[in-house]
């Protein structure tokens, strides 16, 4: 239900007459009311420096209570008045000045959607206004019949956003969701006629949805996730071709019809649009914007051109500036369209079902570009001569990861729940597990120590890695000598969804096992989830994941070059990777350290031009205070947190939602995702809320077993058969009755 509330728009009479009823300064209308869940009552009473406070911490607007509570220099259009449910009495209108023009005391009302488009124009009085608010819907007031529940009898009901008050406190604006037919009983959607423009487009679309023919175009366009990318792609294409003016005014047209077909598949409305805009409106700092390189390149261009002194920054917001709608969408991943990557994954899954090996090799020499021979190498491996440095270094990682993880083989759980009854639980190793390693050009035996580690730790019998080779068919030689270290008996040279389809199912050389685990791109995510849910794969995996991501927590006491540091140690891994600041309590001044830091660190490493595509794509969100940061951390679940601010330590208990923890300024990631013990294959794209990341139990099973003595049959047995007699489950019954009566 929407819960409205009333804004003061230009006019200030109307709250500070409020002072004849009891309110509580809140940040939300919603939470006022106690309806909808998001943000939380902030104080009571309102006073005139709460409500300072209040504005100034950052919250975009402020329900309060008396007009005691609000300072002579306050902007009122950050002010809304909610109203008690049920409650609007007429010395408030009257009291704040709102008085009608009319000589029948009615209040004039025009009705607008969240378009802003005009609907109509009706009238409204203290009763109306007040069932209205109470109901969260559009009430007015007919001169021929009185209470006018709109759509009462017709179906074109309203959901009521929102009321405000015009500049000469004489008439009223009703913002509404309008469903039906329209707001007209000529069934049109305004009194003026039919809609037009996006509003318009935005309707006939939702009801095509509703109502398209089996079979017809329109039908294929919302059901096939696949032409509709490939329409919007053409739009595009011909947009950008274009040079007239007509001939650009129609390319556009198409390509926004299609665009909101795409909405409307995914259940986005043309409002959902437009918050999104207001969101990006209130950037602090723009991204550069550069294409991406395979349009820029498609396009003719050279790709991100490096722009000598151009700031690399992160988009900045105030957490009090942001609507709750514009805060939940910092909260969110990009979308990823799982349906297409999924059609583009069944056929090679299926390919490798059927074929096997040679559709490995066929697959691997077209993505790959590797022409192989043998698809698995076997153990013993060559063990590859590597520099003593190195070699040393994957030792000791080796070790440390190995200590911790061979730390969490917890004990057998051994019982007795009452006389004669002994129950115990006790784990077993997942017999064949398949570890994939990305790579291929990559070096990445970290994600090979990562994986091979706690499951050698577990004692799995069967350690299958699968890792992309190299351009001459040989796999990466630290990779090969880190799975001679943990034990593994096969190396599958493959990547992709080729190469968990092969662990999946098995080939007539790779062997099939039980479960997958390990980091991949959207496509060998797809693939893992595809198998998942095959019953004929019978495999289990890890977890679903996405791009990878940091949230970094720094107050006054952080030192802005390793925060940059550990910023820009995450928006390195490549355009998608996600990074998110939260500034407590920070000066202007101190933030720009930050900035600062994160452009001259930028500009210094190898990999800029990957971020300057990243590092604009992220947000610094400014929080008030810790407590402020650590709900947002937990409500977005962060892969990675880092702890930059003081006491970090003591935030531990805080901590509900995250892959992996690094406390305080001498933790940084790089540590976890290499050496320091724990594991750095984490939950992504906010999977933290009920993913833990690999660990030993990740590859072990838990078995329960129960014995009983003819003392804890005897002490147990009538309830076991009374239960069974309440399920109607006869034979369970008798299977204890027939040993009772030989007791």
């Amino acid at each position: 239900m929407l819960v409205p509330k009333i804004t003061l728009g230009s006019s200030d009479e109307l709250i500070r007459a409020a002072g004849v009823l009891p309110w509580t300064l809140y940040t939300d209308a919603q939470q006022a009311l106690g309806q909808v869940s998001g943000w939380s009552a902030v104080m009571a009473p309102a006073t005139e420096a709460s409500v300072h406070d209040l504005l100034n911490s950052g919250v975009s607007a402020a329900i309060v209570d008396s007009t005691s509570a609000i300072p002579s220099d306050i902007d009122v259009s950050r002010i809304a008045l909610q109203f008690p449910v049920g409650s609007l009495p007429q010395a408030v209108i009257a009291g704040a000045g709102v008085v009608s023009d009319r000589s029948d005391g009615l209040l004039t009302t025009v009705v607008v959607d969240e378009q802003r488009v005009c609907l109509g124009v009706v009238y409204s009085n203290a009763e109306s206004l007040a069932a209205a608010l109470s109901t969260g819907a559009g009430v007015y007031w007919s001169r021929k019949r009185g209470l006018w529940h709109k759509g009462a009898s017709s179906g074109a009901t309203q959901a009521l956003v929102g009321v405000s008050v015009d500049c000469d406190s004489d008439a009223l604006c009703f913002t509404v969701q309008q469903h039906g037919a329209g707001f007209c009983h000529h069934n049109t959607r305004t009194c003026f006629g039919p809609a037009s423009g996006l509003s318009q487009l935005a309707a006939v679309v939702e009801e095509r949805k509703r109502s398209a023919p089996a079979g017809s175009y329109t039908q294929r366009l919302f059901n096939d996730a696949g032409l509709l990318k490939a329409k919007i792609l053409e739009e595009a294409s011909e947009l950008g071709e274009a040079q007239s003016r007509d001939d650009v005014a129609f390319e556009a047209a198409d390509l926004l019809y299609f665009a909101m077909v795409k909405c409307a598949a995914h259940g986005v409305s043309l409002a959902d649009v437009e918050r999104s805009l207001d969101l990006k409106h209130r950037k602090v700092a723009r991204r550069p914007g550069n294409a991406k390189p395979q349009w820029a390149k498609a396009a003719g261009a050279d790709g991100p051109k490096e722009v000598p002194g151009e700031p690399i920054r992160m988009r900045v917001y105030g957490a009090g500036e942001l609507s709750t709608a514009e805060y939940d969408a910092l909260l969110q991943r990009p979308i990823i369209d799982s349906e297409e990557i999924m059609g583009r994954v069944r056929p090679i899954v299926d390919a490798v079902r059927a074929n096997g090996d040679a559709a490995v090799r066929e697959f691997t020499e077209k993505f790959d570009r590797v022409k192989l021979d043998t698809v698995v190498e076997r153990a013993p491996f060559a063990v590859p001569d590597l520099p003593a440095k190195v070699r040393a270094a994957i030792d000791q990682a080796y070790e440390n990861v190995r200590v911790f993880h061979a730390a969490q083989l917890g004990g057998d759980t051994h019982v007795e729940t009452m006389p004669g009854i002994t129950c115990s639980r006790f784990s077993r190793a997942i017999e064949r597990v398949g570890l994939y390693v990305p790579g291929g050009s990559a070096v990445l035996p970290s994600s090979a120590l990562m994986l091979g580690v706690p499951a050698q730790v577990a004692g799995c019998r069967e350690i299958v890695l699968a890792t992309p080779p190299r351009a001459d068919g040989t796999i990466v030689p630290e990779v090969l000598y880190v799975a001679h270290k943990v034990g593994a008996t096969a190396i599958v040279k493959a990547g992709g969804a080729q190469a968990i389809a092969a662990l999946a199912y098995g080939t007539a050389t790779v062997p099939k096992v039980d479960k997958i685990c390990g980091p991949g791109n959207q496509y060998v995510t797809a693939a893992k989830m595809l198998a998942q849910n095959d019953t004929a794969a019978m495999v289990a995996i890890d977890m679903p994941a996405g791009p990878s991501e940091v949230l970094v927590v720094a107050d006054a006491t952080s030192n802005p070059a390793y925060v940059a540091s550990d910023l820009l140690s995450q928006a390195e891994h490549g355009p998608d990777s996600q990074v998110v600041l939260l500034a407590v309590d920070l000066t202007d001044a101190q933030l720009a350290a930050i900035e600062q830091q994160v452009h001259e660190q930028a500009e210094r490493l190898p990999r800029v031009a990957i971020v300057r595509q990243s590092i604009p794509k992220s947000f610094c969100l400014r929080v008030a205070s810790l407590a402020q940061a650590m709900d947002f951390s937990n409500a977005y679940g962060p892969e990675h947190l880092i702890l930059h601010n003081d006491n970090a330590r003591a935030c531990l208990p805080d901590v509900v939602n995250a892959g992996s923890v690094f406390v305080g300024p001498y933790s940084p990631e790089s540590c976890g995702d290499y050496a320091s013990g724990t594991n750095h294959t984490l939950p992504t794209y906010g999977f933290s809320k009920m993913y833990s990341g690999v660990n030993t139990a990740t590859f072990l099973k838990h078995i329960t077993a129960q014995e009983l003595t003819k003392e804890g049959l005897a002490n147990i047995g009538e309830t076991v058969m009374t239960l069974a007699e309440v399920e109607e489950l006869e034979a369970h019954r008798n299977a204890v009755a027939i040993r009772l009566k030989d007791l």
